[in-house]
Protein backbone atom coordinates (compact mmCIF):
# COMPACT_ATOMS: atom_id res chain seq x y z
CA UNK A 1 0.00 0.00 0.00
CA UNK A 2 1.33 3.31 -1.17
CA UNK A 3 0.13 6.82 0.49
CA UNK A 4 0.81 10.57 0.00
CA UNK A 5 0.53 11.67 3.31
CA UNK A 6 0.33 15.85 2.20
CA UNK A 7 0.16 17.01 6.01
CA UNK A 8 1.33 15.68 9.73
CA UNK A 9 -2.99 15.67 10.13
CA UNK A 10 -2.48 12.81 7.31
CA UNK A 11 0.02 11.37 8.71
CA UNK A 12 -1.60 11.03 12.07
CA UNK A 13 -5.10 9.96 10.27
CA UNK A 14 -2.55 6.91 9.21
CA UNK A 15 -1.89 6.13 12.78
CA UNK A 16 -5.21 6.40 13.73
CA UNK A 17 -6.05 3.75 10.87
CA UNK A 18 -3.56 1.66 12.09
CA UNK A 19 -4.91 1.45 15.48
CA UNK A 20 -8.45 0.88 14.69
CA UNK A 21 -7.75 -1.87 12.44
CA UNK A 22 -4.50 -3.35 14.11
CA UNK A 23 -4.44 -7.09 15.29
CA UNK A 24 -4.23 -8.51 18.70
CA UNK A 25 -0.51 -9.13 18.52
CA UNK A 26 1.63 -7.03 16.02
CA UNK A 27 5.21 -5.79 15.50
CA UNK A 28 5.82 -2.40 13.23
CA UNK A 29 9.01 -1.41 11.64
CA UNK A 30 9.00 2.20 11.22
CA UNK A 31 11.44 2.51 8.24
CA UNK A 32 12.51 6.34 7.00
CA UNK A 33 15.27 9.71 7.81
CA UNK A 34 15.42 12.03 10.17
CA UNK A 35 12.24 14.09 9.98
CA UNK A 36 9.99 11.23 7.75
CA UNK A 37 7.48 11.38 10.16
CA UNK A 38 8.26 7.67 12.20
CA UNK A 39 7.45 9.56 15.79
CA UNK A 40 4.18 11.56 14.76
CA UNK A 41 2.89 8.23 13.18
CA UNK A 42 3.69 6.31 16.62
CA UNK A 43 1.88 9.15 18.29
CA UNK A 44 -1.06 9.23 16.96
CA UNK A 45 -1.15 5.18 16.61
CA UNK A 46 -0.55 5.18 20.65
CA UNK A 47 -3.07 8.03 21.42
CA UNK A 48 -6.07 6.37 19.17
CA UNK A 49 -5.48 3.26 21.73
CA UNK A 50 -6.50 5.04 24.39
CA UNK A 51 -2.91 6.11 26.16
CA UNK A 52 -3.17 9.48 27.69
CA UNK A 53 -0.52 11.87 29.21
CA UNK A 54 2.75 12.44 27.48
CA UNK A 55 4.11 10.15 24.71
CA UNK A 56 7.64 10.58 24.99
CA UNK A 57 9.87 9.62 22.34
CA UNK A 58 12.15 7.02 22.82
CA UNK A 59 15.50 8.35 21.31
CA UNK A 60 17.40 8.78 24.53
CA UNK A 61 15.69 5.89 26.60
CA UNK A 62 15.49 3.35 24.01
CA UNK A 63 12.63 2.04 24.77
CA UNK A 64 8.93 3.64 26.10
CA UNK A 65 6.41 1.46 27.25
CA UNK A 66 2.55 2.03 27.48
CA UNK A 67 -0.46 0.08 28.96
CA UNK A 68 -2.83 -0.79 26.34
CA UNK A 69 -6.44 -2.23 26.66
CA UNK A 70 -5.12 -5.48 25.56
CA UNK A 71 -1.66 -5.45 27.07
CA UNK A 72 1.34 -3.44 26.22
CA UNK A 73 2.81 -1.15 23.84
CA UNK A 74 6.41 -0.62 23.13
CA UNK A 75 7.89 2.05 21.43
CA UNK A 76 12.06 1.85 20.37
CA UNK A 77 13.88 3.95 18.93
CA UNK A 78 17.12 2.57 18.26
CA UNK A 79 19.06 5.16 16.44
CA UNK A 80 21.71 5.32 19.72
CA UNK A 81 22.07 1.86 18.73
CA UNK A 82 25.87 0.63 17.88
CA UNK A 83 25.28 -3.09 18.01
CA UNK A 84 22.53 -5.49 18.28
CA UNK A 85 23.74 -6.71 21.42
CA UNK A 86 22.88 -3.89 22.99
CA UNK A 87 19.71 -4.93 23.40
CA UNK A 88 19.89 -7.54 25.61
CA UNK A 89 20.03 -5.24 28.58
CA UNK A 90 16.79 -3.50 27.85
CA UNK A 91 14.59 -6.89 28.70
CA UNK A 92 13.04 -7.18 26.13
CA UNK A 93 10.88 -10.53 25.94
CA UNK A 94 8.80 -11.23 22.74
CA UNK A 95 6.00 -12.21 24.92
CA UNK A 96 5.45 -9.03 27.15
CA UNK A 97 4.55 -6.77 24.75
CA UNK A 98 0.91 -6.96 22.66
CA UNK A 99 2.36 -4.03 20.32
CA UNK A 100 6.04 -3.50 19.41
CA UNK A 101 6.59 0.12 17.11
CA UNK A 102 10.29 0.03 16.07
CA UNK A 103 12.03 2.82 15.00
CA UNK A 104 15.63 2.25 13.00
CA UNK A 105 15.01 -1.43 13.44
CA UNK A 106 17.62 -1.69 10.78
CA UNK A 107 20.09 -1.29 13.35
CA UNK A 108 18.95 -4.40 15.22
CA UNK A 109 19.61 -6.45 12.78
CA UNK A 110 18.23 -10.49 13.78
CA UNK A 111 17.55 -9.59 17.43
CA UNK A 112 14.19 -8.09 16.93
CA UNK A 113 11.11 -10.23 16.09
CA UNK A 114 10.28 -10.02 12.32
CA UNK A 115 7.88 -7.46 11.36
CA UNK A 116 3.94 -8.18 10.90
CA UNK A 117 4.42 -4.72 9.23
CA UNK A 118 7.08 -2.36 7.67
CA UNK A 119 5.99 1.05 7.31
CA UNK A 120 8.68 3.13 5.26
CA UNK A 121 8.09 7.11 5.19
CA UNK A 122 9.88 9.22 3.30
CA UNK A 123 9.36 13.34 2.77
CA UNK A 124 8.30 14.29 -0.53
CA UNK A 125 7.59 18.00 -0.94
CA UNK A 126 6.10 19.74 1.83
CA UNK A 127 4.70 16.46 2.41
CA UNK A 128 5.33 12.47 3.19
CA UNK A 129 4.83 9.23 1.63
CA UNK A 130 4.10 5.87 3.13
CA UNK A 131 4.67 2.74 2.28
CA UNK A 132 3.31 0.15 4.08
CA UNK A 133 4.64 -3.68 3.57
CA UNK A 134 3.22 -6.94 4.81
CA UNK A 135 5.92 -9.40 6.51
CA UNK A 136 4.29 -11.88 7.75
CA UNK A 137 0.02 -13.23 7.38
CA UNK A 138 -0.73 -11.29 10.23
CA UNK A 139 0.37 -8.12 8.61
CA UNK A 140 -1.19 -9.17 5.14
CA UNK A 141 -4.95 -9.29 7.18
CA UNK A 142 -3.99 -5.95 8.95
CA UNK A 143 -3.42 -4.59 5.32
CA UNK A 144 -6.45 -5.99 4.17
CA UNK A 145 -8.69 -4.37 6.91
CA UNK A 146 -6.71 -0.71 6.71
CA UNK A 147 -7.61 -0.56 2.64
CA UNK A 148 -11.23 -1.72 4.03
CA UNK A 149 -11.14 1.04 6.50
CA UNK A 150 -13.18 4.51 6.35
CA UNK A 151 -10.21 6.45 7.93
CA UNK A 152 -8.30 5.57 5.21
CA UNK A 153 -10.94 6.64 2.77
CA UNK A 154 -11.25 9.59 4.27
CA UNK A 155 -7.73 9.72 4.57
CA UNK A 156 -7.29 9.55 0.81
CA UNK A 157 -10.25 11.90 -0.23
CA UNK A 158 -8.48 14.94 2.28
CA UNK A 159 -5.34 13.76 0.53
CA UNK A 160 -6.64 14.43 -2.65
CA UNK A 161 -8.47 17.72 -1.84
CA UNK A 162 -5.15 19.14 -0.53
CA UNK A 163 -2.60 18.39 -2.94
CA UNK A 164 -2.28 19.19 -6.76
CA UNK A 165 -3.78 17.29 -9.22
CA UNK A 166 -1.54 13.96 -10.02
CA UNK A 167 0.15 14.33 -6.56
CA UNK A 168 -3.15 11.93 -5.03
CA UNK A 169 -2.87 9.13 -2.69
CA UNK A 170 -1.74 6.18 -4.24
CA UNK A 171 -2.75 2.20 -3.50
CA UNK A 172 -1.05 -0.51 -4.66
CA UNK A 173 -1.28 -4.09 -3.81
Amino acid sequence: MHLQLPASEATEALGRALASTRPAHAVVHLQGDLGAGKSTLARALLRALGVEGAIRSPTYTLVERYPIPEGEAWHLDLYRIGDAGELDFLGLDDAMATLWLVEWPERAGAALPKADLRVELATQGMGREARLLAGTATGERWLEQLAAAAEVAALSSRAQQEVPAGYGLLREK
